[in-house]
């Protein structure tokens, strides 16, 4: 069998209001919720999709919590599969370590990185000492604005000041052991990945990445995996059949997993 490596299909499980849903990311708003546009709010509990997850052995999903209430429902899912999830939503220095004690296998950080919209070096190499650099993510989700992908913090709302390139890839990549790259802009649509995105994150990435946004079809797993040359994994959301979707069979991307091994 090739050694090469191959996409992997990496679920997820995005928290509002302590409900699962699936959001359209460039509308979320701290400021006017009457923005929000939402694709699919589930009516099962949280705990159902961690112990899916778990049952069909998808190691590396991610457990979001998209904003104030969802504590108790990332507890919900942790303690289905411990040490199974990774959890990403207002994650800094002060509780960390605790989300790692509550079953959390990695912690996921954005924007505690980011005081002020501006990159701080000491709050990453203090959060990678505390948690050590194997248990932390680093989510460098983003915007296009003109040939570059700048890195959007608080729900994608606010710009920051570092663009994502092999540098800022480089950099971060010594003080953590993955990347989570949400592309803000086709978040939720189901229109379509980014491609130039997905090929940039597979030649300037040397860590796992996974990479989130526009996924609508099963050959979206192909041509991520043909692009950044099986160096980048896939999330489905809105698209998927387990969160309403029309277009992407949950057991298929099981498959699709399953055929690698």
């Amino acid at each position: 069998m090739s050694s090469l490596p191959r996409t992997a299909f990496r679920p997820c499980i995005d928290l509002h209001s302590g409900q699962v849903k699936q959001i359209v990311g460039g509308s979320l708003n701290d400021k006017d919720e009457s923005q929000l546009k939402t694709n699919f709010v589930s009516s099962e509990p949280p705990s159902y999709y961690a112990q899916l997850y778990r049952d069909n052995q998808l190691t590396g999903a991610h457990v979001i919590k998209l904003g104030p209430g969802n504590d108790d429902a990332a507890k919900e899912c942790l303690r289905t599969w411990p040490d199974g999830l990774q959890l990403g939503g207002g994650i800094t220095l002060d509780n960390a370590q605790s989300w790692i004690d509550a079953g959390a296998a990695k912690v996921i950080v954005t924007s505690y990185l980011f005081p002020g919209a501006k990159f701080s070096l000491e709050r990453l190499q203090d959060l990678s000492r505390i948690v050590g650099k194997d248990r932390l993510v680093v989510d460098v989700s983003c915007r296009k604005r003109g040939s570059e992908w700048i890195v959007a913090m608080d729900k994608w709302q606010t710009m920051t000041d570092m663009k994502v390139n092999k540098e800022s890839l480089d950099l971060l990549s010594e003080y953590c052991s993955e990347f989570l790259v949400h592309a803000a802009d086709v978040e939720g649509l189901c229109k379509g990945i980014d491609q130039d995105l997905v090929k940039a994150l597979g030649e300037w990435s040397t860590i796992p990445t996974t990479y989130a946004g526009g996924a609508n079809a099963l050959g979206d797993l192909e041509l991520v995996n043909r692009l950044s040359h099986g160096k980048v994994d896939l999330t489905f959301g809105s698209a998927l059949d387990v969160f309403g979707g029309k277009t992407v069979k949950f057991d298929e991307c099981v498959a699709w997993n399953m055929s690698a091994v």
